[in-house]
């Protein structure tokens, strides 16, 4: 059964869309098979892709209209596409009896099929999100190395073991990572040095540098990997991808190390 990773932070802008296309294509290189669920109603995952409007989407689905029909990007690659009607679904969704495990009955009619599905959330903490949440076994937080993206980290941490404590008891964080990084700022530097005194051992030790290429390939619908393959965008996806897989294949998951973030 396919392992449930939700790429999740409630600030926007921070590399989260761009992380779950890049992880998810840097898995199949490393010869997995995944799916990519586009859980955010702007759809950008959906846009970057490039794929056309389909008739059964994740709103579809959620709304139990239609089963979860991923829809084949290449080879060993699906997504599950979103659309602006996502919008409305939290309404449409709230008198729903069991509705915050929705997402996770549809996943599990696929989940055989892949070895990691990936969900790309919205920028929020609403029923969506929990949604995600009460689905996932790990929880990668993409921050980019900016001074704002830094505040609200405490509030992601405590909404998880909230979930953690009453819907999902398998759900954990697998790490944090570090978005649009250029060594040469100090700001990005001292924004590292600051989520590893939260977060310690969870930070990736793969940081994903400010790279063109990665801003690039989605005007031209494509992945990383399709697009400049030999860019540091894909070198450090690649990277990033391997560094997962150590951690989640060979069960070497840190804990979140200090208590000033244990207390937040």
């Amino acid at each position: 059964m396919g392992t449930v990773v939700s790429l999740l932070n409630h600030k926007g802008g921070v590399g989260k869309t761009t992380s779950a296309i890049n992880i998810g294509a840097g898995l199949v290189e490393l010869g997995k098979r995944v799916l990519l669920i586009d859980l955010d109603p702007q759809a950008n995952l959906t846009i970057s892709l490039g794929i056309p409007r389909q008739r059964s989407t994740i709103y579809e689905a959620l709304r139990g209209e239609s089963e979860l029909t991923p829809y084949t990007h290449r080879q060993n690659l699906d997504i599950v596409t979103s659309s602006l009607d996502l919008s409305g679904a939290e309404m449409e969704l709230i008198n729903e009896a069991g509705r915050e495990f929705i997402l996770r009955e549809l996943i599990g009619q696929v989940a055989d099929d892949y070895d990691y599905i990936l969900i790309d959330c919205p920028p929020s903490l609403g029923l969506l999100t929990l949604n995600a949440l009460t689905s996932s076994r790990y929880v990668l937080i993409p921050l980019q190395t900016e001074f704002l993206a830094v505040q609200g980290l405490a509030k992601i941490k405590q909404v998880i073991d909230k979930v953690k404590f009453r819907l999902n008891k398998q759900v954990e964080m697998a790490g944090v990572i570090a978005t649009m990084y250029d060594s040469r700022r100090v700001l990005n530097r001292d924004v590292v040095d600051t989520i590893h005194k939260y977060f310690g051992d969870m930070v990736f030790k793969t940081y994903i540098r400010d790279n063109v290429a990665l801003a690039e390939a989605p005007a031209q619908r494509k992945d990383i990997f399709e697009y400049s393959p030999k860019s540091s965008g894909a070198q450090d996806y690649l990277d990033l991808s391997r560094e997962f897989l150590a951690r989640v294949e060979n069960g070497a998951t840190p804990s979140v190390a200090t208590q000033r973030e244990q207390e937040a």
